[in-house]
């Protein structure tokens, strides 16, 4: 699998030694930008991918989630520069250590399940804001709810434009790939209003940070799928994330749908219908040529969803 996380460089850390952080080193590096820890306090994100295309927009829809008392902390933005073309954030530094940076062994253990539902309680109480509604998922060219009402139709939306970018190196991989797009625009469409909250997009194990006895005390990296929307939505790519490539993913998915849908009262089919959408809206966000890992598990998701 093509690694496709930014670098660290030397350089980088030079700079923030000549900022005044004779501290500085590499602290965490993914698709979006490489963090550089300074000092108690603060770290600095080098933007190598999307930055936010509105930095006024992120720090609102971070200052609308850190207005309510959640039981964790939520990212803040300091200050900005650029460097060369370059945006750097200088953020609050979040604390904690990841939930579990490999998901692939086989038990899921109830201080993560426990970890999870509080995250997803806790996101599901803050209300969508105008400022996340104007926000921009990962790939697409506008807005989600731009021209909307409602989530499922904007989610909608996002599947039919997504599904133009590359649908025939996509079909390739899934068989009558047009009629299983239809179906999911359509069932989407047909969803009841849901309630509106906070959508994180991403709550990958690495970004959920907890304490030395497990309590969550951090999420991190808000803006790869971060909008107002239905907090079904959060908990069905939760599930499916979880585990992307191990040899047991199906079975985590199916325990953790199965256990979001119990305890969150959730219908099952929905959590499913949001997992093939996720699918259909991200398979080509880390190449435009199906040779990563991603594009194979949308693909899987797609082969194995009902629609």
């Amino acid at each position: 699998m093509i690694d496709y996380r930014q670098k660290h460089t030397a350089d980088w850390v030079q700079h923030f030694v000549r900022r005044g952080h004779p501290a500085a080193r590499p602290l965490a590096a993914g698709v979006e930008g490489a963090v550089y820890w300074l000092d108690d306090g603060v770290i600095a994100k080098v933007w190598s991918g999307r930055p936010p295309q509105d930095l006024d927009l992120t720090r609102q829809v971070y200052a609308d989630i850190a207005r309510h008392r959640l039981p964790f902390a939520t990212p803040e933005i300091l200050r900005v520069e650029e460097r060369d073309g370059t945006l750097v954030t200088y953020e609050r530094e979040l604390t904690g250590s990841p939930l579990r940076l490999d998901a692939t062994g086989r038990d899921l253990t109830s201080g993560e399940t426990d970890a999870l539902l509080t995250i997803l309680r806790g996101l599901a109480t803050v209300p969508g804001t105008e400022a996340m509604r104007r926000l921009t998922v990962q790939g697409d060219d506008r807005p989600l709810w731009r021209g909307h009402t409602r989530f499922p139709e904007a989610l909608a939306g996002v599947v039919e434009r997504a599904s133009r970018r590359h649908g025939e190196l996509l079909a390739a991989h899934v068989p009558d790939l047009p009629t299983k797009v239809v179906r999911i625009i359509q069932a989407l469409k047909a969803l009841p209003d849901p309630s509106i909250t906070v959508i994180h997009g991403d709550l990958v194990p690495p970004n959920v940070h907890v304490d030395a006895t497990g309590r969550p005390v951090a999420i991190l990296d808000f803006g790869f799928f971060t909008t107002a929307g239905d907090p079904a939505f959060d908990a069905a790519v939760t599930a499916a994330v979880w585990d992307m490539y191990g040899p047991y993913a199906q079975e985590h998915v199916a325990t953790l749908t199965r256990l979001f849908a119990d305890e969150l009262d959730y219908a099952p089919e929905t959590l499913a219908l949001y997992q093939a959408a996720y699918a259909l809206t991200t398979y080509d966000l880390f190449s435009s040529d199906g040779s990563d890992g991603h594009f194979l598990w949308c693909a899987a998701l797609l082969n194995h969803s009902s629609f």
